[in-house]
């Protein structure tokens, strides 16, 4: 365990917590979830699929690049953790007790917002949330004006990075170096994605012709070195979870090669099917975990899928 990121790294931040009204604790509990892994996947698909010119003016472009960059900022994530290996704060492990007036039926979901296992270090919730609320700001160039999608990405963002230290399963450390590396990330795989903002440092000028074959393959290469520390350091539970970077980053380039990248959006009754498919490969590919070589052609297979149904779509059509 590295010993410039300790085990018990609290700043006194859960004292702060402690003495918050139980209200506040299930309202961040909920917010969580706008950076669970499903959710911002399903966002970002619909992105790609249903966005038109309302949004980008290549909104196929815009929309896969931002799944690619997802997938590049879990997989960093999983770098991270598989090198630091350190764990998270005792209350993420310990009983929890919802508040009297919770209706029972939110009981068990309560429960396992505030009950978290696996390393702390950094958070990935913060790092998804800065990764996928940021690209959605700065490639849907047609929505909004831009300091409005900016504020509104960085008020997401933050509010995600503080309900996984209200709920007590990250340390404040943890967010910070998430949202830090969710930003390295963003401006990394942009430059990859060939984003021309990046060259004249104006995020008001227009993003260019994206192009996110080249982040699919960086998320792919990274889990790939996510799994090769994560054994190197006695921790071959989590090679699972990085076999679902790298099917995610090798499916997303596979299947953008269908691609133009000029497909119109996709219409609600193709895309019905589209997410039967897909969604039943990506649940199946955690069902079925255990296996890595299942797990990452699995994964594999639905992110194509994913890239690919708005070229099936246009060819139908």
């Amino acid at each position: 365990m590295p010993a410039y990121i300790p085990a018990a790294r609290g700043v006194g931040e859960f004292a702060v917590v402690e003495a918050l009204p139980a209200v506040v604790v299930v309202v961040f509990a909920a917010v969580t979830h706008l950076a669970d892994p499903w959710f911002l996947f399903a966002l970002l698909a619909g992105v790609y699929w249903f966005g038109d010119d309302r949004l980008a003016a290549a909104p196929r472009r815009a929309g896969a690049t931002a799944i690619a960059l997802v997938a590049a900022g879990y997989a960093a994530v999983a770098l991270g953790k598989a090198s630091v290996a350190v764990p998270r704060p005792p209350g993420a492990t310990g009983t929890v007790t919802p508040p009297p007036w919770l209706p029972s039926v939110l009981d068990g979901w309560y429960r396992a917002q505030l009950v978290s296992t696996g390393f702390g270090f950094p958070s990935g919730h913060a790092t998804g949330a800065a990764v996928a609320y940021g690209a959605l700001a700065l490639v849907c160039t047609a929505l909004w004006t831009p300091e409005r999608r900016y504020a509104v990405a960085t008020t997401v963002a933050v509010a995600v990075a503080a309900s996984r230290v209200v709920i007590e399963v990250h340390y404040l450390v943890d967010v910070a170096a998430g949202l830090l590396l969710g930003a390295v990330v963003l401006t990394g795989g942009l430059a990859l994605a060939g984003d021309s903002r990046l060259r004249t440092l104006s995020l008001t000028a227009p993003a260019g012709q994206l192009t996110p074959t080249p982040v699919f393959v960086l998320a792919a290469v990274v889990s790939v070195a996510a799994a090769a520390v994560a054994v190197a350091n006695g921790h071959p539970e989590k090679v699972v979870e990085a076999a679902i970077g790298i099917g995610t980053g090798v499916g997303g380039a596979v299947g953008w090669q269908l691609a133009t990248g000029t497909e119109p959006p996709v219409s609600v009754r193709l895309a019905v099917p589209g997410l039967l498919f897909t969604g039943g490969t990506w649940i199946g590919a955690y069902v079925l975990g255990g296996d890595v070589v299942r797990t990452t052609l699995m994964t594999a297979v639905a992110v194509a899928g994913v890239v690919a149904v708005p070229v099936v779509a246009a060819r139908i059509e």
